[in-house]
């Protein structure tokens, strides 16, 4: 980010990925209620993205390095950002609305940098963070205990609350994970590794647990696609290209704007209740994360300037 065009580049891959992940909730419960298992979306959302993967590298005919480290790092990140994120998303989704679903999946910047503090020297644990924590975990409690899943009777806010800390986790982890050997590994060999085991694995699950799906609706199929495209494959690769030019604590602002996206779709598209639940639990995990992350900033600058 040190010149004009570089902030502006980035703060589009930024928009793209937050559009991405933000609509991928919203385009999962369309393809839930046209009759797709959990597994199976999560299964298709897999094999697409890596599809995906291999027709960008035909068409843009770039060379891909798959070294040791890739297939180290692929096979790793293949666990933790397509494996699990890519069955627990459906699996809350079953029983939540976008909007709840995603402002718990908001926590995703706080569990990061504790995630980082353990992991990379660079970027220590602040106090202020675990109280953002803290108040970011009481929105969470908020969301459950209010019922207020956003899809009414339906709804299990138990179990889309546990589904959903789980993807937060496992994110989470694979940016650390992925920010930790940045600059030594090819993004693209990467990103092709990591979807090729993880849609084989996914896809094994899926066989294993519910069988071969229906032949799904036209609508049907057309949400599989957007998922394994738009939801997955772009904002995945952009977020490891992002990664390489900022900290892992500046790339969580993704964070803050997914879940308004989430949320807004979600009523607009979907009819989902925004009850005093998702009000009040989503309020204060958003100040939790927003507020800690200014504070940290500040600290930051003050430091920076302590220094020079």
């Amino acid at each position: 980010m040190s010149d004009r065009i570089s902030n502006r580049r980035i703060w589009l891959v930024v928009l793209l990925i937050s559009l991405g992940w933000g609509t991928l909730p919203i385009v999962i419960r369309v393809a839930l209620e046209e009759g797709v298992g959990p597994l199976a979306v999560a299964a298709a959302t897999s094999v697409v993205a890596a599809v995906a993967v291999v027709a960008f590298l035909a068409v843009t005919r770039r060379g891909v390095v798959i070294g040791r480290m890739e297939i180290r790092i692929g096979v790793v990140l293949s666990l933790l950002s397509v494996v699990l994120p890519n069955v627990l998303r459906p699996l809350a989704l079953e029983h939540s609305g976008a909007g709840f679903f995603s402002l718990a999946s908001a926590l995703v910047p706080l569990v990061t940098v504790v995630i980082a503090h353990f992991v990379l020297a660079s970027e220590p644990l602040k106090a202020v963070t675990l109280g953002g924590l803290v108040m970011g975990l009481a929105g969470v409690a908020v969301l459950v205990l209010s019922g207020n899943t956003g899809i009414g009777k339906e709804g299990n806010p138990v179990l889309a609350g546990l589904f959903a800390l789980g993807s937060v986790v496992s994110v989470s982890a694979s940016s650390v994970f992925a920010k930790r050997f940045s600059g030594r590994y090819s993004v693209m060999g990467v990103s092709g590794v990591q979807f090729a085991v993880g849609s084989v694995i996914v896809a094994s699950l899926a066989l294993g647990w519910e069988g071969v799906p229906p032949n799904p609706s036209l609508l049907g199929w057309g949400s599989l696609l957007y998922l394994g495209i738009f939801g997955t494959f772009m904002p995945v690769v952009l977020y490891y290209w992002l990664l390489q030019h900022v900290t892992v604590t500046y790339s969580t602002i993704i964070g803050y704007i997914i879940p308004f996206i989430a949320v807004v779709l979600g009523w607009l598209l979907l009819d989902e209740q925004i009850g005093w639940g998702i009000l009040v639990g989503g309020a204060l995990i958003l100040i939790g994360v927003v507020i800690t992350d200014l504070i940290r900033i500040r600290q930051a600058r003050r430091e920076a300037s302590a220094a020079s």
